[in-house]
């Protein structure tokens, strides 16, 4: 949906999803995106999702897995061990990307991190308790977005979170803006209003789940310009 707040959706090209790209770079970005994610909204649009499922637990299960698919920095679900925690839940957190770079080795809160496809994800059937996703499916086409979700769906037990970017031009404009003084890479400044550019609205991000798996997500609008999806997985 284009609009006067609303651009029509654009793919553009992030130039970290090069896979040739300096892994040096890519450190550094993906540190500018943990700022960003810690600064904008980010980290706490997948935390509080994660909080609403943990108060929707029996409260005698005390252990839980979590399973971040395009982890990046592994900042969100460090995040989320944190939170989880602060209730008396142990998380054992595992990120997940296809880069060779996975710079979850800085993140001690992480319990492993793999390298894999979000395509097919080497994760058995209900594998994890907990499956999030954070600002990766816009980097999708349609048709593998799709696939990505049906792969959230299968891994997970008890919950998938889908956390993204709201596009708008208030968010392209602010991110562009705010890498200025936050002093951000021009790669990160450059992604960044890509990314936003890629993002989806509410109904978008609704129609894509409902069309991947047949069921309707709780999609919810957060603060800075975030948006999330989430739901239980049938049992099976």
């Amino acid at each position: 949906m284009a609009g006067l707040l609303t651009p029509a959706r654009r793919r553009g090209l992030e130039i970290l999803d090069d896979p040739t790209i300096d892994p040096l770079l890519v450190r550094r970005s993906l540190a500018d995106v943990a700022r960003s994610n810690a600064l904008f909204g980010g980290t706490r649009a997948v935390v509080v999702e994660i909080r609403r499922a943990l108060t929707a637990l029996d409260s005698g299960r005390s252990e839980l897995t979590l399973l971040d698919v395009g982890t990046g920095a592994g900042d969100i679900p460090c995040s989320a061990e944190r939170a989880a925690r602060s209730r008396g839940v142990r998380l054992t957190t595992i990120g997940l990307d296809a880069s060779e770079i996975l710079a979850v080795a800085t993140r001690p809160a992480l319990a492993a991190g793999i390298r894999g496809d979000a395509l097919d994800l080497p994760i058995g059937d209900r594998g994890v308790d907990i499956a999030i996703c954070s600002q990766v499916l816009h980097h999708f086409p349609d048709e593998e977005a799709l696939q990505v979700i049906r792969e959230l769906d299968r891994v997970a037990r008890i919950r998938v979170i889908i956390s993204d970017i709201r596009r708008s031009w208030m968010a392209a404009g602010g991110i562009w803006i705010a890498s200025f003084p936050l002093g951000f890479h021009p790669v990160s400044r450059h992604d960044g209003v890509v990314s936003v550019m890629r993002g989806f609205t509410p109904d978008e991000l609704s129609e894509l789940v409902t069309a991947a798996i047949g069921r309707v997500p709780l999609v919810r609008r957060r603060i800075g310009f975030r948006i999330t999806a989430s739901w239980t997985p049938e049992a099976r």
